[in-house]
């Protein structure tokens, strides 16, 4: 099994380190992750610059180890288009360090170098432990080591409807920071609602003026059935991820919109011609 582990804390984090030795036990590891912390990154990519590429010593023997000058999103790319050109068998993203629940995932860079793998058709898991400090590591490896384990035996094929069991998943998991023992068990969820009240910090450095902006306590809407219910239940939380934005329930008023903006544009058409 030829495994990509990248993350967004950067190639030196504790939690990549515990992943990769984890996954060793199981597959052919390639570590390739940023050369610094960039969290909050999302799905950036680095298009206005190259990238550097550069083999570091391996953070656990026997696991090739390459950092990137670039974002999470940067470094899956260039390990599966140049250091992983041949079949790549799952991609790994973490294990964070912090939370990754609710609306989050569309500012998380552990989700967005996920997503690159699932983008190109390769099973996904974004792993993340929800603390910033005093981290239960052990239990989060274990996990990944055992879901890795069943998505390269196919075991989890025998259980999904076949519709889904073809496509590559994209697990967005998230584990309470609990030793093992305390955990009170795994569920498969959606995402919950979990906001922030973003505020900006000012300040004057001698000669220009600067902003900071900065993430106000958290607003947590615990609903049953959500990753955010199950975290504060001090349960494991799966939760199954796509790409597809589009909100399908929108108010049927916004149908008539459609027409009188086409109608707008026919007759800025009109008015051209004329000119």
């Amino acid at each position: 099994m030829r495994i990509l582990l990248t993350n967004d804390d950067g190639v030196l984090a504790p939690g990549i380190r515990a992943a990769a030795a984890a996954l060793k036990e199981i597959g052919d590891v390639t570590v390739c992750a940023p050369d610094r912390e960039q969290s909050g990154t999302g799905t950036a990519v680095s298009l206005q610059s190259p990238l550097r590429l550069t083999e570091v010593e391996p953070i656990v023997p026997g696991v090739p180890s390459w950092r990137v000058e670039g974002t999470p999103c940067d470094a899956a790319i260039v390990a599966l288009e140049v250091l992983m050109r041949d079949k790549v068998d799952l991609l790994v993203a973490g294990i964070n360090a912090g939370a990754n629940l609710g609306e989050d995932v569309l500012v998380s860079g552990t989700v967005g170098a996920a997503l690159q793998g699932y983008f190109r058709g390769v099973p996904s898991l974004a792993f993340s432990v929800t603390a910033l400090a005093d981290i239960h590591w052990e239990p989060a490896a274990q996990l990944l080591k055992q879901l890795a384990t069943a998505l390269s035996n196919e075991g989890l094929s025998t259980v999904l409807p076949r519709d889904v069991a073809d496509r590559p998943l994209l697990l967005n998991v998230n584990l309470p920071n609990l030793p093992a023992h305390e955990i009170k068990g795994v569920e498969i969820t959606r995402l919950g609602k979990r906001a922030y009240a973003d505020v900006v910090k000012e300040g004057h450095d001698g000669r220009r003026q600067w902003y900071w902006v900065m993430r106000d306590k958290p607003v947590w809407e615990l609903v049953e059935g959500t990753d955010i219910w199950a975290i504060r239940h001090n349960q494991v939380s799966i939760t199954p991820l796509h790409t597809d934005l589009t909100y399908d329930k929108f108010p049927p008023s916004l149908v008539p919109i459609a027409k009188v903006l086409f109608e707008g544009l026919q007759k800025a058409k009109q008015a051209e011609k004329s000119s």
